[in-house]
Parts: structure tokens; sequence; C-alpha cells
């Protein structure tokens, strides 16, 4: 799976797990909310600042945002 693919799902997952809306994000991120769904749709890729934005406004680490998760058998998905 492609990095950018990885972040779509992640911010998305990381955003519904810490309860926040599109909108409300991106207000903690000083983001616009279009382009909150932009990045999880994979429509646009975000710089590192806006990666850091994002983790510090959902109070989570930034590796949550780009880790690729691991499959059972302990490799990589790609």
């Amino acid at each position: 799976m492609k990095l950018t693919a990885v972040f779509a799902r992640n911010l998305r997952l990381c955003r519904q797990a810490s309860g926040l809306s599109q909108e409300r994000l991106a207000e903690y991120a000083g983001l616009d909310r279009n382009y909150i769904g932009k990045l999880e749709r994979e429509e646009s890729s975000p710089t590192l600042e806006t990666v850091e934005a994002l983790s510090l406004a959902m109070q989570i680490d930034v590796e949550q945002l780009i880790q690729r998760h691991r499959s059972t058998n302990g490799t990589a998905k790609k």
C-alpha cells in the first residue's frame, strides 16, 4: 500500500477514534475542513508541518499517522 493511502486510512481512523469530526479536527489543527477531506480521500498529500499539526490536534504520536499495519504473520501489508 502506498504511503499516501496509509496516511489517509490512518488519519480517518485516528480522527474517528478521537471522536472528532473533520470540521473539529480542522479547527484544532488550524486547517480547512475541505483539506481534511482531501487528505482522507488521497486527493492531497500533507507537508510534514501538516502531519505534525494533525497529530498534535488529536494528541497522538506522529508515527500513528504513517505507520503501516502489520498482518497476522508479522510482515508489513503492502
